[in-house]
């Protein structure tokens, strides 16, 4: 077993709380943590080197040494914790990236006539601030609406100081643009006013604002002073669109800050819902890289430090998280000293506060989404992630055709293999293919299938002339493979051969799956005969893998751009194999159901609809099958003998050759609310029958 050779002795380690500091050979801080107890957090750093992750390890073999500072409690932990991260900046700590410069709206409050406007600069000193917007043109529309009901200034200070000077209103002011006093309108201590109304209704979205000048309306309307009553109605129903446009989530009462969290093996994604008096004022994004392996409850910790350390932002009296740190009683005592009153840093289980924490991390789901894909769509990031395999890997060429292996079924039945191809490091849906396969002992065994039906293409012999026979006028193995295609048509329909290139060869193989799998790739690659294409396996750790006859695994290095192209592989290989046995499975049961007499098209959507999944209809007794109008007992019954598990695994024994291509199915989106804009994505998740090899 390896160990660092220079840790400290366990005696020699306090067993107090207390912040601790690797560095490195020429003293730089790599990473600063906290911990209740020294002693028991750096006895976990320093275990034996091969059971560590594989980012932890790489931090503590880059190290030389490392320090630690006691402290009385765990807040005083947290706070130096805070300070030293944002002092020395360590390379392994988490940082926070905007995942876009949000715009806000600020009315610069220390100006003697203040001035509403855009702006992404938070350092405008005496501002006050409001948002952030998804867009640019939101805070115009709500300024532009706004100052139809408080008309204060707009103008640049230039054109401010000018028209004062001068007398003469403001550009601005001139074209009905601005009612500060360089418009000649109002004085500067009417306009103060006006501001303070405005900033007010900006905090509290309070209807007596509406409910007043709707009151002075009717009284101008009574006493006949009709174009006062109709100015006064723009304002009314200006007002009225703001109100409409923030949308109400939560009790008028309710103040908190929302977070959701979506993550994976390399990143993070961060989206915050700010709530004040029940509506969303705004919604903000982060993403960042994990350089370590941190739990959850660390994360979420490291995140809110970073959000209100700066001061930018006031912490809610309520923060929802989606997990509780291990210290949250500590945590949450340090937010109420920046917010100077109490904090309640919570989680949400049921009720309101619960959806919008859902709706909050699949916002965060769909910016992480969009981070790999910005990633993989950058052609810079696509040639060092080739290039990157191709030297981690040892191989004579950067592998431009790459095909993904992964295995999909549902309890040993209904076994489908998944295909998926990258070209120069992109995703070609057209060349996906699926392979279903009859009887199995194991995923090991699925896997040589697949593989060797594939292979099979491209041998010699096998060569296909435009019928998409071989060569030799033979139908080799899995020949269907190759030409069955996903064309919109209807299940039964005649399909028409085609190759679509199936017989390109690629330059590399990755298998889901650790040893086992890849020696089964490896044996039928031998069996083949086929030679030139290097094979290799996406263990757990997504930063190995593992080559035949290799007893360790290649380390891809944590800044590699091939890291997040594997990722992006295995992910796409996952998500086709389930959409491919999902697919079979629909198709097997509307086949199996056409076949009981008495059961149409119509009740059989019936039936599908009823019950939700094939799962749930597999296993409903014939009473609960009756619940369906037009299924009666003997129908119910012939269903229950056509559809039982027992007639499906029977079914899945059968032998099936079947192979298509089906484009990427991307999560479809929709706005979260007027305010936030933020996209929704809605994901079915997988049956929990299913499993993927």
């Amino acid at each position: 077993m390896a160990l660092v050779d220079w840790r400290p002795r366990s005696g020699d380690i306090p067993a107090a709380p207390g912040v601790y500091r690797w560095l490195d050979a020429d003293g730089r801080v790599l990473y600063v943590g906290k911990a209740k107890s020294l002693r028991q957090r750096l006895s976990n750093y320093f275990a034996p080197l091969e059971t560590l992750p594989e980012r932890t390890r790489r931090m503590v073999t880059s190290a030389a040494d490392v320090q630690w500072t006691v402290v009385s409690n765990e807040i005083e932990a947290l706070q130096l914790e805070y300070t030293l991260i944002q002092e020395l900046a360590p390379p392994f700590n988490v940082r926070l990236k905007d995942d876009k410069s949000y715009p806000f709206m600020a009315i610069t409050l220390a100006d003697e006539a203040p001035r509403v406007m855009v702006t992404r600069d938070k350092r405008i000193r005496g501002a006050r601030y409001f948002g952030p917007y998804p867009k640019v043109w939101a805070v115009n529309e709500a300024i532009d609406l706004m100052i139809k009901v408080l008309p204060i200034r707009t103008c640049k200070d230039s054109d401010y100081r000018r028209a004062m000077a001068s007398g003469r209103p403001c550009f601005a002011g001139q074209i009905g643009r601005c009612g500060g006093p360089c418009s000649g309108r109002v004085t500067i201590e009417e306009h103060r006013v006006l501001v303070d109304r405005f900033v007010e209704f900006m905090e509290t979205y309070d209807r007596s604002l509406a409910d007043e000048l709707t009151a002075q309306m009717h009284e101008a309307a009574a006493e006949l002073r009709f174009e006062d009553a109709a100015r006064l109605r723009d304002r009314v129903t200006a007002l009225e669109t703001v109100l409409e446009r923030s949308a109400v989530v939560l009790p008028a009462s309710a103040d908190a800050d929302v977070y959701g969290l979506a993550e994976d093996e390399l990143a993070a994604s961060v989206q915050l819902f700010t709530v004040r008096r029940g509506r969303v004022r705004g919604v903000r994004g982060w993403v960042l890289d994990k350089e370590l392996d941190v739990d959850t409850g660390t994360l979420v910790q490291q995140v809110l430090q970073e959000v209100y350390g700066t001061q930018e932002q006031q912490p809610a009296r309520d923060v929802i998280v989606p997990t509780l740190p291990d210290d949250h009683e500590a945590l949450a005592e340090v937010l109420g000293r920046i917010r100077g009153s109490a904090v309640r840093l919570r989680t949400a289980k049921r009720g309101t506060l619960a959806e919008l924490l859902r709706t909050a991390r699949v916002n965060a789901l769909e910016a992480l989404k969009q981070y790999r894909l910005q990633r993989t769509a950058d052609y810079v990031a696509r040639s060092d992630a080739l290039a990157d395999l191709q030297a981690a890997l040892g191989l004579e060429q950067a592998p431009l055709r790459i095909e993904a292996y992964d295995v999909s079924h549902l309890q040993g039945t209904g076994i489908v293999a998944s295909m998926v191809v990258f070209e120069d490091g992109l995703p070609k849906p057209s060349d996906y293919r699926r392979f279903n396969i009859a009887e199995s002992r194991d995923d090991t065994d699925s896997l040589h299938q697949a593989l060797t039906r594939r292979l099979a293409h491209l041998r010699p012999e096998a060569e296909p002339d435009a019928a998409g026979t071989a060569a030799d006028g033979s139908d080799p193995a899995g020949a269907a493979d190759a030409g069955e295609r996903d064309t919109g048509e209807p299940d039964g329909a005649p399909v028409v051969a085609k190759r679509s290139r199936f017989a390109y060869p690629p330059q590399l193989l990755l298998i889901d799956g650790g040893q086992p799998q890849v020696a089964a790739a490896q044996r039928a690659l031998e069996e083949s005969g086929v030679e030139g294409i290097a094979v290799a396996g996406i263990a757990k750790r997504l930063e190995e893998l593992w080559l035949p006859d290799d007893d360790f695994p290649v380390i891809l290095p944590r800044a590699s751009e091939a890291l997040f192209l594997v990722q992006r592989l295995r992910d796409e290989a996952h998500r086709f194999a389930l959409a491919a046995q999902r697919r079979s499975r629909r198709r097997d049961i509307r086949t199996q159901l056409g076949e009981v007499p008495g059961l149409g098209p119509a009740r059989i959507r019936a039936l599908l609809r009823e019950f939700g999944s094939v799962a749930r209809l597999r296993a409903a007794t014939a009473e609960e099958l009756q619940r369906v109008p037009g299924v009666g007992p003997s129908t119910a019954a012939a269903i229950v003998a056509a559809i039982a598990p027992e007639a499906a695994a029977g079914a899945a024994a059968e032998p099936a050759v079947e192979s298509a291509a089906e484009p990427a199915a991307e999560p479809a989106a929709a706005p979260a609310g007027a305010d936030s804009e933020a996209a929704i994505t809605a994901s079915g998740a997988a049956d929990p029958e299913e499993s993927v090899g």
